[in-house]
């Protein structure tokens, strides 16, 4: 890895990402798409993948209104094939991948004694093998760009506070699947160090959304999930932009094997 000289040019795009593509698994909404704007902001192209070409243009057309390059790529990360087709159709536009997000995941809530076979392997499968496969691929790009001479690159995995934190709504699976995500990521950031490849992960609390609205519009379980966060609300999606452009930019270049937790104070809780 170079070491930056740290003269006040370079202090100044410590946060540039200008020439870098990033790769952002569900990036049609949500956290993807907030993580997606936070990169074209600072100058990064963009490759959005979702298992939904229409999703996927619509977020496109409004990063593309902002003047951000954009590739989409309808794949399921489930599919070794897929993720295979997404690196190459990224390379094949951008010449390079340097960053990768994989925020595609999902929930299902239910009690431990109640939860059936099939909801949970459907989270296992898409929140741990969904990021493991897309993880490997983008890996083997970023070491063969490595050895052809390119700078490593930065991947960020999704885990989140229910990793370590009980939960009384049951998220015996969910937090199982993020605990994995923890591991998998210490792991990779201990096998690609050679390869100057940075792998942290984001930590979030529940985040508002359509798909969460229906936790919080009923006033007993919005209670259980505010009594857990110090701010007493659910994060905005914007609000994971800061952290995830610091991971994927030159300020965090000797950051690695790291849990980035973006909670509103939940895990000290």
């Amino acid at each position: 890895m170079k070491i930056l000289d740290y003269s006040n040019d370079v202090i100044k795009g410590l946060f540039d990402l200008t020439g870098k593509t990033a790769i952002i698994t569900g990036g049609g909404g949500g956290l993807g798409l907030a993580m997606a704007k936070g990169y074209a902001n600072f100058g990064a192209n963009l490759v959005l993948t979702g298992r939904t070409q229409a999703t996927l243009d619509k977020a496109a057309a409004e990063l593309e209104s902002t003047g951000a390059k954009v590739l989409t790529v309808a794949a399921d990360t489930l599919d070794l094939d897929d993720c295979q087709k997404i690196v190459n159709e990224t390379v094949a536009k951008f010449g390079a991948v340097d960053i990768l997000v994989p925020a595609a995941g999902l929930a299902r809530r239910e009690k431990a004694e109640d939860f059936q076979k099939s909801e949970f392997d459907i989270v296992i499968d898409t929140n741990v093998k969904g990021t493991f496969y897309i993880d490997q691929a983008v890996g083997k790009q970023l070491i063969k760009q490595f050895k052809n001479g390119r700078p490593g690159g930065k991947i960020i995995n999704i885990t989140s506070v229910r990793a370590n934190n009980g939960h009384p709504l049951g998220y015996g699976a969910y937090a199982t699947s993020k605990g994995a995500i923890i591991s998998l990521t210490r792991q990779l950031a201990f096998e690609w160090a050679q390869y100057d490849i940075n792998v942290n992960a984001l930590g979030p609390t529940i985040v508002m959304s359509a798909l969460t609205k229906p936790v919080f519009d009923n006033p007993e379980s919005a209670k259980v999930f505010a009594d857990r966060i110090l701010f007493h609300r659910p994060m905005e999606p914007g609000e994971l932009i800061g952290s995830a452009v610091f991971l994927a930019a030159p300020a965090s270049d000797f950051v690695t094997g790291q849990i980035l937790y973006v909670d509103g104070g939940c895990v000290a809780a």
